[in-house]
C-alpha cells in the first residue's frame, strides 16, 4: 500500500526531510501541460517555480511563455532553466536562452540543467559551460545556478564552478556531495501532486529559512 501511494505521488518518503524547510517550489516544463497557476498558488508554502525555457541552440519549450506570464500574474517567483547540450557551443545556447527568457529584475537567476551523458570530454564540457554561464550572467546580471545530479557533479563540476549556486537532485535522501559543498536548492521528489497540475510534478525546497529566502530574492 505504501509503495502504491508513493508511486501515485500521494506520499513521498523525502517529505519527512523536506518538512525542515519553509520555502518550497516546483519545476515544470511542457510535460505538465496546461497549469492552473491560481490553484497552485493557493498552497501558501509554494514560493517559487523554475520552468524549462530552452534546450541546446534551437529548442524552445512551447509552454514557457504562458507558464512565465501566468505564474508571475499569480505572485509566484519565477526562474527559467536551460537544458545544456554538447551539440552546440555555449555561446549559441546562450543566444537561444536570451532570445526566449525576459530580462526582469525580480526573476530568479537563470539555471543551467546539466544532465548530459558522462562520456563527454570533461574539459570541453567545462569550457562550454563557462561560456554559456558567462553570457547568461552578462545579460541578466545574475550568476547562473547549476542543476546537477551526483553523476554530473562528480564528472564535470567538482573542483570547478565554485562561484555558482547549486540545485541538487536527490529523490532518495537529503543531498550530500562528496566534497561537502552545499546547494541552495534541492529537488526531493519527481512524483509530487499539486492542485492545479494534472500530472506528477517535481518538488523542491530552498535550503534555508524564510529570512534567508527573502535575502536571496532581494537583488
Amino acid at each position: 500500500m505504501l509503495a502504491f501511494l508513493e508511486y501515485q505521488g500521494i506520499i513521498w518518503h523525502n517529505e519527512l526531510f523536506a518538512m525542515n524547510y519553509e520555502v518550497k517550489g516546483l519545476d515544470v516544463s511542457h510535460h505538465q501541460g496546461r497549469i492552473d497557476w491560481k490553484k497552485v498558488t493557493d498552497r501558501k508554502d509554494l514560493k517559487f517555480v523554475f520552468m524549462k525555457a530552452t534546450e541546446g541552440h534551437d529548442f524552445v519549450d512551447h509552454r514557457f511563455q504562458t507558464n512565465w506570464k501566468e505564474a508571475r500574474e499569480n505572485g509566484i517567483r519565477t526562474g527559467a532553466y536551460h537544458f545544456f547540450s554538447m551539440r552546440s557551443s555555449g555561446e549559441k545556447q546562450a543566444q537561444n536562452f536570451i532570445r526566449t527568457v525576459p530580462k526582469q529584475t525580480d526573476s530568479l537567476p537563470p539555471v543551467i540543467d546539466l544532465e548530459i551523458h558522462l562520456n563527454h570530454d570533461r574539459d570541453q564540457v567545462r569550457r562550454e559551460l563557462h561560456r554559456l554561464a558567462t553570457e547568461m550572467e552578462k545579460h541578466y546580471g545574475k550568476k547562473p545556478i547549476l542543476y546537477v545530479t551526483y553523476d554530473t557533479y562528480n564528472t564535470y563540476v567538482k573542483g570547478d564552478f565554485k562561484e555558482f549556486d547549486l540545485w541538487i537532485r536527490d529523490i532518495l535522501r537529503p543531498p550530500s556531495l562528496e566534497d561537502d559543498r552545499d546547494g541552495s536548492f534541492w529537488q526531493y521528489s519527481n512524483r509530487g501532486r499539486v492542485r492545479g497540475v494534472d500530472t506528477h510534478v517535481d518538488l523542491n525546497v530552498f535550503m534555508g529559512d524564510r529570512e534567508e529566502w527573502e535575502r536571496y530574492i532581494r537583488f
